[in-house]
């Protein structure tokens, strides 16, 4: 499977919730920003993309600050069957603020 990596601002974030199953899911908002050189020109890239994490994730997500620079590895998928929004599904975050190499957080397994 394919890893991405984003970095950038969490600018929204739903309450922790669990599954049924008693899953801890959080549900958040990044926004990222980069510069870019397309075609030899540069660009300015700027993107808001809904974050999902499941289980520990949800809790490293849920103690991320608002405003707070974090770096996302994850993968892509759709929100549901019926709507082909994609989300990024959170693997490890890493704080980037506030520590020299920041802190990296991730899934065991």
């Amino acid at each position: 499977m394919n890893q991405l990596v984003l970095s950038g601002c969490l600018v929204e974030r739903k309450p922790l919730r669990y599954t049924p199953a008693g899953i801890p899911v959080s549900e958040a908002r990044l926004h990222h920003s980069s510069a870019l050189t397309e075609s030899g020109i540069e660009r300015l890239v700027e993107v808001e993309i809904a974050v999902l994490a499941l289980g520990e994730a949800a809790r490293w997500l849920e103690a991320a600050s608002l405003g707070s620079a974090v770096e996302v590895t994850g993968f892509l998928a759709a929100r549901g069957r019926n709507s082909r929004t994609p989300v990024l599904h959170v693997n490890t975050l890493e704080y980037l603020e506030g520590k020299q190499n920041g802190s990296i957080l991730q899934e065991e397994g």
